[in-house]
């Protein structure tokens, strides 16, 4: 293998291409919510919302690795997935560098969605970026006080559904003549991606409570224990087809609970490496829900 495809397959394991579905998903649902009310879809102002998603969540994957590692929090041979710069791959510069690359990306891209929307997508673009660095960048950071869960149920969930909603209505001039019907159904819709990403954030922290303990990430499962976080996540599981819904009526998206409890059984009964199992499927049941979402239209 060349020196080049061993960097662009370095790279490529860096950004977790895996964990990618938590920000495209909520996007596409909301085009599936404004394509229900038989409006036409700016093909421009969803693209480049789906890359300025995408990557945000790339650089709050770079931002959480750079730090977690400068923490201690990554070591080499861990339970979950390898991180590169604890497996010493990755160097700090390198990572310093991605990381200005995934925010200026995520700036180019959101730049023409100001445009289009105006200062509240403005501020959404400017929090998703100081939520990406929140996360683990400082001494107070959510990861780290076990708050995590409740950004990323509204960042990969109902922000980013409502934001995409939104901005698809100003394109087209549709907003705000449709914004209770729409709007509403947008954030109902965005709910369940947002339950299904909590969900994965949980297997995760659940898969790493004996190495977050020591270091001081004091995550949910480090904060209330394994039995109550399922306890949590079993919830998480519940609400997602009333959501589904109140998005959608008695539909197809509902079925959501179908996997969505099969993927909790399968965590109650997981230890260690299995996890990542877990949250292969929990990635896939984001997939799962958009297509369930696809019938309705």
């Amino acid at each position: 293998m060349s020196s080049i495809s061993k960097g662009i397959s370095l790279w490529f394991r860096v950004i977790r291409p895996q964990t990618l579905f938590a920000s495209l998903i909520p996007v596409l649902v909301a085009i599936v919510v404004v394509s229900q009310g038989s409006l036409p879809i700016d093909s421009t102002t969803a693209t480049f919302t789906a890359m300025c998603a995408v990557s945000l969540q790339i650089l709050s994957n770079l931002i959480n690795d750079y730090y977690d590692f400068q923490r201690g929090a990554d070591k080499a041979g861990r339970t979950g997935y390898h991180r590169m710069m604890a497996e010493g791959e990755v160097s700090i510069p390198a990572m310093q560098c991605a990381c200005c690359i995934a925010a200026f990306c995520a700036c180019a891209f959101g730049l023409p969605l100001v445009f289009t929307g105006g200062w509240v997508i403005l501020a959404i673009g400017l929090s998703a970026l100081l939520f990406a660095w929140l996360y683990t960048a400082t001494s107070h950071s959510l990861a780290y006080l076990g708050l995590g869960d409740i950004f990323v149920f509204l960042y990969y969930g109902v922000i980013a559904s409502g934001g995409t909603a939104y901005l698809l209505l100003s394109a087209t001039g549709s907003y705000p003549q449709l914004t209770e019907s729409i709007m509403i159904k947008s954030y109902y819709a965005g709910a369940v991606c947002g339950l299904i990403s909590m969900c994965v954030l949980m297997i995760n922290n659940l898969r790493d409570v004996e190495d977050d303990a020591p270091v001081g990430k004091r995550t949910l499962p480090v904060r209330i224990g394994i039995h109550a976080s399922e306890g949590i996540m079993l919830v998480c599981v519940m609400l997602m087809p009333c959501f589904a819904i109140l998005a959608f009526g008695w539909s197809l998206p509902a079925l959501i609970i179908i996997p969505a409890s099969a993927l909790w059984l399968m965590t109650i009964k997981s230890k260690g490496a299995v996890y990542n199992r877990c949250l292969l499927f929990a990635g896939l049941i984001n997939v799962v829900y958009f297509v369930l979402c696809l019938s309705i239209i």
